[in-house]
C-alpha cells in the first residue's frame, strides 16, 4: 500500500470519529487512544510515514482485539476502519517526516 492511499483511509476514519454522536464518540476515542498506545509500542522510537504505512498494510486485526477489550459491551464501537483510521491519522503527526499536515519529502544527499 502506498502512503497516499493509506492517509486517505486514515483521514476518513478521523472524520467519521469526529462526526459520531457524542456518546458514541467518547467510546470511539477511547478505543482509538488505546490503538495509539499500541502503535507506540509496535513502532518504538522515531519512525517515518512509510514505516507507519507498512504496519497498516500488514493488517489491523490487532486493532479489533483492542476494541473488544477496551469496550467489550459496545460492539457498535468496534468499527475498525473508524477507530484504526483515526488512530493512525493521529499517530502520523509524530512521524519524523510529517509536519504541518503534510509529508516532508527528503532531498537525496549529495
Amino acid at each position: 500500500m502506498r502512503f497516499e492511499d493509506a492517509i486517505g483511509l486514515w483521514e476518513d476514519g478521523a472524520r467519521r470519529l469526529q462526526a459520531a454522536a457524542p456518546p458514541d464518540r467518547a467510546t470511539l476515542e477511547r478505543i482509538s487512544d488505546e490503538i495509539v498506545i499500541e502503535l507506540r509500542r509496535r513502532l518504538g522510537g522515531p519512525f517515518t510515514s512509510d514505516e507507519l504505512t507498512e504496519l497498516y498494510s500488514r493488517g489491523t486485526d490487532w486493532c479489533f482485539d483492542i476494541a473488544t477489550k477496551t469496550a467489550p459491551n459496545a460492539p457498535e464501537a468496534w468499527d475498525i476502519p473508524t477507530v484504526a483510521g483515526a488512530a493512525f491519522a493521529s499517530y502520523l503527526r509524530e512521524a519524523s517526516d510529517y509536519s504541518g499536515g503534510r509529508r516532508i519529502e527528503r532531498q537525496p544527499a549529495r
